[in-house]
């Protein structure tokens, strides 16, 4: 149970709390009524706002309408404005360019091009918009006009700096082939940069808006005169060189100059040699007597067409670097041919002129003017590499002159070769011009000689004869294979000239001369042969080539030999009569000792009085044969002297014994000098 004092508190709690919570919701109620209160008050405010926005928008929308309108009024007279403004300038094109039309590009391209972009847009709007206008035929002469000036100032600026390129820069541009590496390449300035790139504009110009390829024309025809010039002054420079100093500069012959860089020399191939084949007295001259004169212009014309046809390689190869910056892409290749043709005409008609006089000279049996060929040839076959890739894309007619010229020269050299041969074996000069003291053939000499430039040439000669083989193993020779061919060449030149001296050594009437003949030049032949190196040659397909010389030189020596036998037979051993000391000598036996003595020294003086004017020129063969046929002849005079000097065979002893054995060998030595 709860008391009732406490039951008393708790019902005053509550109704207290009771009372606050009545006072509470009475605030809340009272709190809604205001707040309902004020809700009504604001709609009807925003009640009375939209009612005004209304008004406000049906009186502003009318007027924004027409304000649009006036812009879109306005944006149009502006447009219409611009327009007739636009028309108005194509009628003011003629009169404001006229002026510098008339006064032409020079020293102003920039500002004519766009004088010419601006008449060019004047006559596209008449053309469409009024074709009958006579401002249309202004512009349209105008721009003719301007075109014509601007193909003017191309072929002016063209000619005015197209300049030739000198002869000592040509020979330094083909003399940088062989520089120490690092070295930058050098590269020929045609144009200045500021003339180039006016050319480049007028000739872009002329291709996109003048409708002209004729530039084209004009440049091919500048440019190729100027190329054909610069290789004709490097050729007359070499002329003129050689007919000042005799010794033009060149790679060749390096000649340090102030005004060139130095280059290293760049040797033509063969520079080195004498081309013609000389006679043995000529070769010796070594060209220092009356025919320097005549070798060394030889030697200038090979030299400057050898360097003409690498100055046409290098500056062709210039020229189309040139050329593809102002000519069109797909106009190039055509452009270039036209361009180079006047050079590569007069390079390939002089290579064929030197094939010509070569083919003359072939039918004269002067086998000189041939050797021309070799290093020409050469020098084409080296080259051709490069002229095959400048001449990349030109005509088919263009790209084949140059091995049109090459299986010429081949031609003809395998011709010359072949002829040479047969000419040595079938030389009918047998009576006349045979040398008396039995001394070395001119024709012996003469191919030996022509055999020896062979050696700086072995590649092309071998490959000049294999170019004349059908077999099928010619078609895909190798150098291995021309060197066989040039070796089994050689072989036979010298066959032949084996059979003509064995001809020739007939003429004479003593077998001892003929054997000196035969010794002599069999002799010359192998030294050459080894001094030449040309027995390295000869043993590719002989290999018993110099031990077939060596014997048939003894053969000789043991041929001229026998010449001694009729003086040695009467002082030999057999049939000479056998006494006994002391034993008088019968009649008989001192007439047949008298007989011997004198037929010994009629022999020795007869011998040594003709054989004296005999010549063997090589020192060692000369002491060897003297040698031999002293011993010989000392051992048999010796023993006979020995036997008989203390004989009396005679009162008059100094009449038959009348050489002592010192003065026989001294008359031996004396043999083969002419001199003596």
């Amino acid at each position: 149970m709860i008391p009732p004092q406490e039951a008393s508190v708790r019902r005053r709690e509550i109704e207290d709390k009771l009372k606050q919570e009545e006072e509470t919701l009475s605030f809340i109620r009272d709190s809604l009524e205001k707040s309902d209160q004020l809700t009504k008050n604001m709609v009807s405010i925003l009640s009375s706002f939209e009612s005004r926005l209304m008004k406000l928008e049906n009186s502003i929308i009318p007027v924004h309408k027409q304000t649009e309108n006036l812009q879109r009024l306005q944006e149009n007279v502006e447009k219409t404005l611009s327009c007739l403004d636009h028309v108005i300038s194509y009628y003011h094109v003629a009169s404001d360019t006229e002026k510098i039309i008339r006064e032409g590009p020079t020293g102003r391209l920039e500002e004519y091009l766009g004088c010419m972009a601006k008449i060019q847009k004047a006559v596209e709007y008449f053309q469409d918009n009024n074709p009958d206008s006579p401002e249309l035929n202004r512009v349209k002469f105008l721009f003719e006009r301007g075109k014509e000036s601007l193909e003017s100032e191309f072929r002016s600026l063209m000619t005015r700096h197209s300049k030739v390129v000198s002869p000592v820069l040509i020979l330094d541009l083909i003399g940088g082939e062989d520089d120490m590496e690092g070295q930058d390449d050098m590269t020929l300035e045609h144009l200045s940069e500021s003339v180039l790139h006016d050319v480049i504009r007028i000739s872009r110009w002329l291709v996109e808006y003048g409708r002209n390829q004729d530039f084209m024309n004009v440049y091919y025809q500048i440019r190729s005169s100027q190329l054909d010039r610069s290789i004709k002054g490097l050729k007359e420079h070499f002329r003129k060189s050689s007919s000042s100093s005799g010794v033009p500069y060149s790679p060749a012959i390096p000649n340090k100059r102030k005004d060139t860089p130095t280059k290293k020399p760049v040797k033509r191939p063969g520079h080195e040699h004498d081309f013609r084949v000389k006679h043995l007295s000529e070769a010796l001259n070594d060209k220092h007597g009356p025919l320097a004169g005549r070798d060394d212009m030889l030697d200038m014309e090979i030299d400057a067409y050898i360097h003409c046809v690498s100055a046409f390689v290098k500056l062709a190869q210039s020229e189309y670097q040139l050329l593809t910056d102002i000519i069109p892409e797909h106009h190039q290749k055509k452009t270039f041919d036209s361009l180079i043709q006047d050079a590569l005409d007069g390079l390939m008609m002089e290579g064929e002129n030197i094939v010509s006089v070569a083919r003359k000279a072939i039918i004269r049996h002067d086998y000189s003017a041939v050797l021309t060929v070799f290093p020409i040839l050469r020098h084409l076959k080296q080259t051709k590499p490069e002229f095959d890739q400048v001449l990349q894309g030109t005509a088919a007619s263009t790209k084949n002159k140059l091995p049109g010229l090459i299986t010429s020269m081949e031609t003809t050299g395998a011709k010359a070769l072949e002829d040479f041969a047969d000419n040595i074996k079938n030389d009918p000069d047998k009576e006349y011009n045979m040398p008396k003291d039995g001394t070395v053939h001119e024709l012996t000499s003469n191919a030996i000689l022509f055999l020896q430039q062979l050696l700086d040439f072995q590649e092309t000669a071998g490959a000049m004869l294999a170019s004349q083989e059908t077999s099928s193993s010619a078609t895909s020779y190798n150098s291995e294979f021309s060197k066989r061919l040039l070796s089994t060449y050689i072989c036979k030149v010298l066959g032949n000239l084996q059979l003509n001296l064995l001809s020739k050594s007939k003429v004479y009437e003593d077998p001892a001369l003929s054997a000196i003949f035969l010794h002599n030049n069999y002799n010359y032949i192998l030294k050459s042969l080894e001094k030449s190196e040309l027995i390295h040659l000869v043993a590719v397909t002989q290999k018993t080539a110099e031990r077939s010389y060596r014997d048939h030189i003894e053969q000789q020596i043991q041929t001229y030999q026998r010449s001694w036998l009729k003086v040695t037979d009467y002082i030999s051993e057999k049939n000479l009569p056998v006494f006994q000391p002391g034993v008088k000598l019968r009649d008989k036996e001192r007439q047949m000792i008298k007989e011997r003595f004198k037929g010994f020294n009629d022999g020795l003086e007869e011998l040594c009085k003709i054989q004296k004017a005999w010549a063997i020129p090589d020192t060692e063969q000369r002491d060897k044969i003297r040698q031999a046929q002293k011993t010989i002849v000392k051992e048999n005079y010796g023993a006979f002297l020995h036997r008989y000097a203390s004989v009396p065979f005679t009162k008059n002893p100094e009449k038959y014994i009348k050489y002592r054995v010192e003065q026989v060998a001294d008359m031996i030595e004396r043999l083969f000098d002419t001199s003596a």
